[in-house]
C-alpha cells in the first residue's frame, strides 16, 4: 500500500477510537439490544422491578451481588443455547457430572463422585453422589442422568451435543450408544467409538442436569423455569432487563458467599462503566479498551483478566456461488487486510490471530505463518480468479460487544476502508446478538464477524465444531464459513478417536495447514478480556472457558 493511504487509514482508525471513547460516554448510546422475543411474550415483569436495588445489600439484609453485561440471556435451558450470556446464568443454576478446575479445564468430580473407563476407551462408568437434591426438592439419581442424556438425543436440539458426540438427523445420539442406570447411584456410557475429550465435554456447562419433573411440568415453557442442582436457583427474568438467583443453602457443593445475584443488562459499554463507578453494580464484562486505564487508576474498582481461550474471526461463506466460493480470493481478502492495525483497536488486550485456535492450547500449529499485508498481491489474486475489477458483498456484524471482539461495529468500518484498496466494495449490515446468529447459522451473510471461547481445553471443540463439515449443517452452523473439506474432516475424526495425544497433536498440526491454505477465515485476535470489578468484590477468578459460577465470591463489607 502506498504511504499516503497508509496514513490516512491510521488517521482513520484513530478517528474511530476518538468518537468511540466520546460516544462511550452517553448513558442514552441507541446501540442495538439483544432480543428475547419468547421471553418477553411469555414472562412478566416491568423495568421497575430492579431499578432500586442496592449492589451489597438487599432488603432482607442479605449480600446481593449485581453483575452488568451487554446482553440479555437467549434462553435458561443450557441445551437449547451456545451464546454465553446464556451460559453465564446456566452455569449458576446447574451442576455437571463433572467439572473444571478454577484454573484451568482439569477435570474434578461434581455430581459424579469418580470414574472409570475399559481399556478400549468405549465404556465410561461413572459413581454418583447420593447427597444431592434439585431445587425443586427431588433427590438426584442416576436415573436423572439417563433422562437428560436420552431427551438430548431425541430432541434434536441440543445443537452441543451434535458438536461433541457427531450427532445427525439420522443418528441423534452420535457415538453415544447407550446411557444406563447400572444402580441407584451409578451411571454407564456406552460409545460407538474412542472419544479423547468425552470426559472433559461432560463438563461443560450445557451439559448440566435439569430436573425431570420440572421439564415434564413446564415443557416448552421450561427455558424460563430451569431447575437444577446447581449453588444458586432461579428467582426471576425480566426480558431484556434483569435476571435473578438466589443462594442454594441446601447445595452439596460450597455453599454461596452472596445471597443473591443479579444479572443486569446494560446495551452500552460507558453507560454499564459509569453504572459500576457509581456503585449500582458490583463488576462488568464489555469494557471499553479506553476505560481500562480509568478503571486501573480509580482506587475504588479493580481490573481482572480472564485468561486467553478464545478466537474472533470474520468467516467468509464458501458455500454460496460468487467470490467466496473461490480459494484465491479468500486468499486475497486475507492480503489485503492490515491486521495489525485493525487489532490496534483492541487497545492492548488482543493478540493478532493466525490460527482458528489459541496458542495457549496445545496442537497449536506455530510453525505456519500469516498472510501479511500485501494489497499488490491481493490485486494479483483477484485478478488471476477474474475478479480484477473487485466486487460488492455483505459484512455481517453484531452491535454488542463480545469477548473477542469489544467494538465490532469499527473493526467493520476499518475492514471496509481496507477493502476499498483492492476494489472489494463492502455494505455493512449490523443485527443484535440473537439475530446476528440465526442470519448466520442460516448461512445468509457472505462474510461474517464471529468469535469462540473454548469450551473444554481441547483443540477438538475449535477445530471441529467451527470447521467440520458435520457441523455447516443450514439452521444451526456453527461451522460458518460453511468449509467443507474432506481431508480435514479425516483428520479432525482420527483426532477424536486417537488416544494418544501426540499423535493426536500431529493431526491437528497437518488440519491447520490444510485450513490456512483454504483461508475460510481471516482470523483476528485472541484477546484477555478485562472484567471491571468494585474492590469490594473478592475472590473473583475468571475461567479460560468464559464463564464461573459464582458461588465463590465474595462481597467486602
Amino acid at each position: 500500500m502506498k504511504k499516503r493511504n497508509l496514513f490516512a487509514l491510521f488517521a482513520l482508525l484513530f478517528a474511530i477510537v476518538i468518537v468511540f471513547a466520546a460516544c462511550s460516554d452517553d448513558a442514552n448510546s441507541d446501540d442495538s439490544d439483544d432480543t428475547t422475543d419468547q421471553a418477553t411474550e411469555d414472562t412478566e415483569g416491568t423495568e421497575d422491578d430492579t431499578e432500586d436495588t442496592d449492589s451489597t445489600d438487599d432488603s432482607s439484609g442479605g449480600k446481593t451481588l449485581i453483575f452488568g453485561r451487554g446482553a440479555d440471556s437467549i434462553q435458561l435451558d443450557p441445551s437449547k443455547v451456545t451464546d454465553g450470556e446464556s451460559i453465564y446464568v446456566t452455569n449458576q443454576i446447574y451442576d455437571t457430572l463433572v467439572r473444571y478446575e478454577e484454573e484451568n479445564t482439569e477435570v474434578k468430580p461434581a455430581l459424579a463422585s469418580e470414574w472409570e473407563t475399559s481399556d478400549n476407551g468405549l465404556v465410561w462408568t461413572f459413581q454418583l453422589r447420593d447427597d444431592v437434591t434439585f431445587h425443586d426438592g427431588n433427590p438426584f439419581t442416576a436415573e436423572d442422568v439417563v433422562f437428560n442424556f436420552e431427551r438430548w438425543a431425541t430432541s434434536g436440539e441440543f445443537i452441543y451435543y451434535g458438536y461433541m458426540f457427531g450427532a445427525t438427523e439420522d443418528n441423534l445420539s452420535g457415538i453415544i450408544e447407550n446411557v444406563e442406570a447400572t444402580g441407584d447411584y451409578e451411571v454407564q456410557f456406552t460409545l460407538t467409538e474412542p472419544n479423547a475429550p468425552f470426559l472433559q465435554t461432560l463438563a461443560m456447562p450445557p451439559f448440566g442436569i435439569a430436573s425431570p419433573e420440572a421439564v415434564e411440568e413446564h415443557g416448552e415453557d421450561y427455558f424460563k423455569n430451569p431447575v437444577g442442582t446447581g449453588a444458586f436457583v432461579f428467582d426471576e427474568w425480566v426480558p431484556d432487563d434483569s435476571i435473578t438467583v438466589t443462594k442454594n443453602d441446601d447445595y452439596f457443593g460450597e455453599v454461596a458467599k452472596v445471597d443473591e445475584v443479579i444479572f443486569r443488562t446494560i446495551p452500552d459499554n460507558g453507560a454499564r462503566f459509569m453504572e459500576l463507578q457509581a456503585g449500582s453494580i458490583d463488576f462488568m464484562m464489555g469494557l471499553n479498551p479506553q476505560d481500562i486505564q480509568t478503571a486501573e487508576d480509580d482506587e475504588n474498582l479493580q481490573i481482572v483478566r480472564r485468561p486467553s481461550m478464545n478466537v474472533g474471526y470474520m468467516a467468509m461463506n464458501t458455500s454460496k456461488e460468487g467470490p467466496m466460493s473461490e480459494q484465491l480470493v479468500r486468499q486475497a481478502i486475507n492480503l489485503a487486510i492490515d491486521k495489525d492495525a485493525l487489532v490496534s483497536l483492541y487497545e492492548g488486550i488482543g493478540k493478532a490471530a493466525k490460527n482458528p485456535i489459541p496458542p495457549s492450547l496445545w496442537g497449536f500449529n506455530d510453525d505456519i505463518e500469516d498472510y501479511g499485508y500485501d494489497t499488490e498481491e491481493a490485486k494479483a489474486l483477484l485478478a488471476e480468479s477474474g475478479y480484477a475489477d473487485g466486487f460488492d458483498i455483505t459484512l455481517y456484524t453484531f452491535a454488542n460487544p463480545r469477548p473477542y471482539m469489544p467494538q465490532p461495529k469499527f473493526a467493520a468500518q476499518a475492514i471496509q476502508e481496507m477493502l476499498k484498496e483492492v476494489n472489494i466494495n463492502v455494505e455493512i449490515v449490523e443485527n443484535d446478538w440473537d439475530t446476528h446468529l440465526t442470519v448466520t447459522e442460516n448461512g445468509e451473510h457472505d462474510m461474517a464477524f464471529l468469535g469462540w471461547t473454548g469450551d473444554n481445553g481441547d483443540p477438538d471443540n475449535f477445530l471441529y465444531v467451527l470447521l467440520d463439515k458435520d457441523n455447516a449443517k443450514v439452521g444451526s452452523a456453527g461451522n460458518i464459513a460453511f468449509y467443507k473439506d474432506d481431508e480435514v474432516h479425516d483428520l479432525l475424526k482420527a483426532a477424536q478417536t486417537e488416544m494418544d495425544q501426540d499423535k493426536r497433536t500431529e493431526y491437528y498440526m497437518e488440519a491447520q495447514e490444510l485450513i490456512h491454505e483454504d483461508a475460510p477465515w481471516f482470523p483476528i485476535a485472541h484477546t484477555t478480556p478485562p472484567i471491571a470489578a468494585s474492590q469490594k468484590v473478592l475472590n473473583y477468578l475468571p475461567h479460560p472457558t468464559g464463564s464461573e459460577p459464582f458461588n465463590l465470591i465474595e462481597l467486602d463489607e
